[in-house]
């Protein structure tokens, strides 16, 4: 009776076409390769007999990139943000399955690796794209080394693309006054104004309800953001993106008003909508009452900012713009901090604090009032 090979035993020999078969045992199957060289051969039945060593299972050598990382969507869906969820599942969508997911799991290489960063980059995509991608092929193929389907994650040995640093964008005192100018009457009107003072960021402002307006108080709360999957067209909500993210911020009398007068536009939107009004209680909303589009919202901002003649900037950068118009006016790095939801005044320090006027210029008359000697006489000698 033959013997039957253990695990990770392996064997070569020569065919009668005079190519090489390589042979190596898994979970009681064989895993068969033929070469032309016996060399060939050689290496890959010591490679596949160091990753059988290193836990590769039978089911590993089988299912592709795409079949891997799909599943791996379904198991982390309960234990991640969803709006971390639904990135991921873009990148793994858009990127991830049409450029190497028909290549077996156990066949991924960093080279492989390498070449589909470098091929995104050359047709064009971006570098802070490649990089949110990177984190996330990393992190899944983590999870394959951890559960024995690969030896090694591939996207460990990879160059990764430098990030370049771009030039924050910030409207001056001046385009600001412009902008909220430019912006009276507009559907868009209570929020950039909203934006500018709180600086809050885009989904925020897109997820805030009447009830957190304090008009009493004159505060806003903030405690969760609006969550859009733009390929299910689903819209949810989902806490801020840290604990910090839930704050409380005070309003001033301009824009209590501002806000009640959007109230009452909406109210006549309501009624002009009649059966087709869809009741969210939201702040922001289309003209049937449905939680705001963020990609249609940021086209409308791009199209007041053209007919203003403004420098084109991102939605975004309003909440960068705050902070700057923040501490321009002295107002203390901590309180910054917590206006933005920041989980650290070092946070704010980081991103801003290039921003702090007269930081830089007055450290060298300080340091020279401290180090100067001063001249003091004792009797008729100055020492």
């Amino acid at each position: 009776m033959a013997k039957k090979r253990g695990n990770g035993e392996g064997s070569l020999h020569k065919r009668s076409n005079g190519t090489w078969e390589a042979q190596a045992s898994l979970e009681g199957r064989r895993l068969s390769r033929t070469f032309k060289s016996y060399r060939e051969g050689q290496e890959w039945l010591k490679k596949t007999i160091s990753q059988i060593d290193n836990g590769m299972t039978l089911t590993s050598t089988k299912i592709s990139v795409a079949e891997y990382f799909q599943g791996w969507l379904t198991s982390i869906k309960s234990s991640i943000r969803e709006t971390s969820w639904i990135h991921y599942e873009s990148m793994i969508r858009c990127y991830i399955i049409p450029n190497i997911g028909k290549i077996r799991l156990i066949d991924l290489r960093p080279d492989i690796v390498q070449n589909f960063y470098d091929h995104l980059i050359a047709k064009g995509c971006g570098i802070p794209t490649v990089l949110k991608l990177h984190f996330v092929l990393h992190c899944g193929l983590e999870r394959a080394v951890a559960i024995g389907m690969v030896p090694r994650n591939p996207a460990r040995y990879v160059r990764r693309p430098k990030k370049v640093a771009k030039e924050m964008e910030i409207l001056t005192d001046d385009e600001v006054t412009r902008l909220l100018l430019a912006s009276k009457g507009h559907r868009l009107e209570a929020l950039v104004h909203l934006a500018v003072v709180t600086g809050a960021r885009e989904m925020e402002l897109l997820g805030l309800s009447w009830e957190h307006i304090d008009w009493v108080k004159k505060t806003v709360r903030i405690d969760r953001q609006l969550c859009r999957s733009s390929r299910q067209g689903i819209v949810k909500f989902s806490p801020p993106k840290t604990h910090y993210g839930k704050r409380v911020i005070s309003l001033g009398k301009v824009t209590i008003d501002l806000l009640r007068q959007h109230l009452m536009n909406q109210e006549l939107v309501r009624v002009a909508a009649g059966e087709k009004w869809v009741e969210s209680n939201l702040v922001f909303t289309t003209i049937i009452g449905t939680p705001m589009d963020n990609s249609k919202m940021r086209r409308a901002f791009k199209a007041l900012l053209t007919i203003s003649n403004l420098p084109i900037i991102r939605f975004h950068s309003l909440r960068h713009t705050c902070a700057s118009l923040l501490l321009s006016q002295g107002i203390p790095v901590i309180e910054v901090s917590r206006r933005l939801g920041h989980s650290r005044p070092s946070i704010t320090l980081d991103v801003y604090g290039h921003l702090i006027p007269g930081l830089h210029s007055e450290i060298g008359d300080m340091l020279d009032e401290l180090i100067t000697p001063i001249a003091v006489e004792i009797g008729h000698k100055a020492i």
